[in-house]
């Protein structure tokens, strides 16, 4: 009986074994119970959210352009007070030049190119006689500092070196005196010479109240009375020559040295007007039936009456020679021009 009874366990076990697993997860699911609606809020939450971004990109979107909008308007303000502010300095440059045009004088000559223009004046006071010249460099390397047939110790002049170079203007420059070296004659620069930006011989300081007056390489007049050689470095010098006195800085006169003190004489004069037009006079002087030459505090005034802002007394006397387009316009006190160490030229 027992193996009759074996016999059925064995033939029902795996139908036994089947019936308690699925009894087991009958339970098991009765008891599993999924709640889906922490999941239906979150998904809502996620739309709410959604639908708030893009209102706010719909918001930042139309702040942008409103933005943008803004921008284009002030833009076209900026540009139309650019554009009124340039005609403003434009009608102010116009008035600016015609005030200094009517304080000069008739133009008596003239050159206007695309690299400068010249307008040349004469001046014709009482006890004394010369020119003027009104320049607009448009391209500063048209404005040269020549030495005396391009080497130093020589010496050529005002004409010579304006024929030489192909100027359309040239004037006398700087200082110098003679000296015999090697048992020659050797015409030797007083203070200090740039050319092409760069000083021709090593700085000097001596005696300390020399000059050095001329352009910088974007073609402004510059000068200054240089201790060391960086106050001259540091206009950014293009060419330049020195002397003695300065007359004017900034429309103020300055003190006359002793030495030089009512003493009427031949003069020239490199100086700038506010707008960095160079003004360049030659005074004729020694010559009783012509002209008596200036004393410097007089020309002080004068330059002021011209409204000049700065002004630099170059090398005068027997030296002051003015050269405009092929002739030499002023009468040189020794009767004939005088070879000098260096020279001011002016290309076409």
């Amino acid at each position: 009986m027992w193996k009759i009874n074996t016999f059925l366990l064995f033939l029902f076990a795996p139908f036994l074994a089947i019936f308690l697993v699925s009894m087991q997860f009958t339970a098991d699911a009765e008891n599993l119970v999924i709640n889906v609606e922490p999941v239906h809020r979150s998904m809502n939450e996620l739309e709410d959210e959604a639908h708030q971004l893009g209102d706010y990109i719909a918001y930042f979107g139309n702040v942008v352009q409103s933005q943008y909008e803004v921008f284009n308007r002030q833009n076209s303000v900026l540009n139309s007070l650019t554009e009124q502010s340039t005609e403003y300095k434009e009608m102010s440059d116009d008035i600016y030049e015609q005030k200094i045009l009517n304080m000069l004088g008739p133009t008596v000559a003239a050159h206007k190119s695309k690299n400068n223009e010249i307008k040349i004046f004469k001046l014709d006071e009482l006890g004394y006689r010369g020119f003027i010249a009104k320049i607009k460099l448009f391209k500063p390397n048209t404005f040269k500092v020549v030495l005396g047939k391009d080497k130093l110790g020589e010496v050529e002049t005002t004409s010579e070196a304006a024929k030489r170079k192909g100027a359309i203007f040239a004037v006398n420059g700087g200082g110098f005196y003679y000296e015999t070296r090697d048992g020659k004659k050797y015409a030797q620069l007083i203070g200090n010479t740039v050319i092409d930006g760069k000083l021709v011989e090593p700085f000097n300081g001596y005696p300390g109240n020399l000059f050095f007056a001329g352009i910088n390489k974007d073609g402004e007049a510059i000068g200054t009375v240089p201790k060391t050689e960086k106050d001259i470095t540091k206009l950014n010098p293009y060419h330049g020559v020195s002397f003695i006195p300065v007359l004017l800085k900034d429309g103020e006169k300055l003190v006359i040295p002793d030495e030089w003190i009512e003493t009427k004489q031949p003069r020239t004069i490199i100086g700038k007007y506010a707008n960095d037009d160079l003004i360049i006079l030659v005074i004729d002087g020694r010559q009783n039936d012509w002209s008596s030459g200036v004393t410097l505090e007089r020309l002080q005034d004068k330059l002021l009456e011209l409204g000049v802002k700065d002004a630099y007394n170059l090398d005068g006397g027997g030296s002051s020679a003015m050269y405009f387009n092929g002739e030499i316009l002023n009468k040189p006190s020794d009767g004939k021009e005088r070879p000098v160490v260096n020279n001011i030229v002016i290309l076409p």
